[in-house]
């Protein structure tokens, strides 16, 4: 069975030439894996997403929230908490993101594991944006496996170098769903939220030290929690040249962070549903080539296990 790669050209939409979200980062991750061969691969599926309705958006998300989501907010200061600037190319955009996550979810149910181009989008509350997110994808693909599947145990990885702020929220009263977030210290958000297990880790966090710790947490969970499910938010912000990320991975660090979780949830054949999360490096080129290292990683999985784990 092919790997899943869920994408879609609105991933990327018209933006402000010098925000320091790096909108067109999507565009140019697509370009990057069609570099790297994977158009021209009979075990790679390319899947394009439709955009999250409002009934999936509603087991998360408040519908005030959504009403002013949806029609943007008139505020008297020029920041918006998302930090974006509305428009609704902006909304179609955060839409199908969040739709490709939900097409993620469904992929890996059958194939055991598939990846999102896009998503990872924590800090996103239930009432409110925050932090580059408008909806937490993440929180509307667990309530929706929670919902239409039936599922008991959901784990949420999350590597990001900023912790899922308003995934530990609004996941703070069910069990059903496990947060766990490797994160900076002394970075945003400033003020944290309780995840199920929380791991701060302090400037400068090279390939060694962070692989020994997720090591150390992951492992652990898998075996007391039993997830049913793993989402995995591989954020590439933990890499040394990030502008934001205060961490000092290497390239060859990410590869080997992202194969690691990949491995061990297959191994138990446990299906994965992978996302990008944050990476903020002007350079559009080094910023894709940080996140095609997960799709390298799954695809080299992929083709050993397959569907099932090897037992």
């Amino acid at each position: 069975m092919s790997l899943p790669i869920i994408h879609h050209p609105g991933y990327s939409c018209e933006w402000p030439e010098g925000h320091p979200f790096p909108m067109a980062k999507f565009r140019v991750l697509r370009e990057r894996l069609s570099a790297l061969g994977f158009d021209a691969r009979d075990d790679v599926r390319w899947i394009t997403p439709s955009p999250a309705t409002s009934g999936a958006l509603l087991r998360t998300h408040t519908a005030d929230y959504l009403q002013r989501f949806y029609l943007g907010e008139v505020l008297t200061t020029r920041r918006t908490p998302s930090g974006f600037p509305w428009s609704p190319a902006l909304v179609e955009r955060t839409l199908l993101e969040v739709g490709g996550t939900l097409a993620t979810v469904e992929a890996a149910l059958e194939s055991g594991l598939a990846l999102n181009s896009a998503g990872g989008t924590h800090h996103a509350y239930a009432d409110r944006a925050s932090g580059y997110c408008l909806l937490n994808d993440l929180a509307v693909a667990a309530r929706y496996l929670l919902a239409q599947h039936g599922l008991e145990r959901i784990l949420v990885v999350d590597c990001d170098v900023h912790q899922g702020d308003g995934t530990a929220w609004i996941f703070r009263d069910e069990p059903r769903v496990f947060t766990l977030s490797l994160h900076g210290e002394a970075n945003f958000p400033f003020e944290k939220r309780r995840s199920d297990r929380d791991v701060a880790l302090p400037r400068g966090t090279g390939d060694n030290a962070y692989l020994a710790c997720l090591a150390r947490e992951l492992d652990p969970i898998l075996t007391d929690f039993r997830p049913q499910f793993v989402f995995f938010d591989a954020g590439v912000d933990v890499h040394a040249d990030d502008r934001l990320g205060h961490f000092s991975l290497s390239t060859d660090g990410l590869y080997r962070r992202d194969a690691f979780v990949l491995e061990r949830c297959r191994r138990l054949d446990v299906p994965v549903a992978g996302v990008i999360g944050g990476g903020y490096d002007r350079d559009l080129e080094a910023l894709a080539d940080r996140h095609a290292q997960l799709f390298l990683a799954a695809l080299a999985l992929h083709s050993r296990f397959g569907r099932k784990g090897p037992g």
